[in-house]
């Protein structure tokens, strides 16, 4: 997918005033893309040059959605890289402006970087804020947050069942190799020994 992507992106060069938005938007998808092979250092990158071109767009209307989308590829970056803090701040500051799935997915940052930090409590103690509309994409997302939070507080057994309902609702509504499912497995593995 990357390959595709690295082609995308090339062909929209040209583009110039909002119709660079379509390359931008492919260039944050890159950092997803990166994020989920393990790469978080150029995902930051990638996502930082987005924003960097977003601050020089911004007379273009519409373009916060994107730059969500960008800061919480940056976010998912941070955590992988062990600063969640930074991500945390992220999460925090613009989760009052987002609507609809960008709702869920700064919610589901701001979790992560909570339990990163082993403030596992807050974690839990977050209200769910995702939008009643979710996407099969985020299946099993706020089970496998709260499974890591339960577990990092050492409640074992709460922690398997909610990881074992992560990975039923992953296996309903995502390809078996998808990374939340792996992230499951391995967390139902370092479970079961406790």
């Amino acid at each position: 997918m990357l390959a595709e992507l690295e082609g995308l992106i090339a062909e929209l060069e040209h583009l110039a005033g909002e119709d660079r938005l379509l390359q931008l938007r492919a260039r944050t998808l890159r950092a997803g893309v990166l994020i989920d092979e393990g790469r978080p250092a150029e995902a930051d990158a990638e996502a930082e040059a987005v924003l960097r071109v977003l601050t020089r767009t911004m007379y273009v209307t519409d373009v916060w959605e994107l730059e969500l989308d960008a800061l919480v590829c940056m976010g998912r970056a941070l955590c992988a890289l062990d600063r969640h803090e930074e991500a945390e701040t992220i999460a925090r500051a613009h989760l009052p402006r987002a609507a609809g799935y960008l709702v869920n997915d700064l919610h589901l940052l701001l979790l992560r970087s909570l339990s990163g930090q082993g403030r596992h409590e807050e974690a839990l103690a977050e209200p769910h804020r995702h939008s009643s509309e979710l996407f099969p994409a985020y299946a099993g997302a706020h089970e496998l947050a709260t499974a890591v939070a339960l577990h990092g507080l050492g409640r074992h057994k709460e922690a398997g069942e909610e990881a074992q309902r992560a990975l039923t609702v992953c296996e309903c509504h995502l390809h078996p190799s998808h990374p939340r499912a792996a992230a499951t497995r391995a967390l139902l593995a370092r479970i079961a020994p406790a």
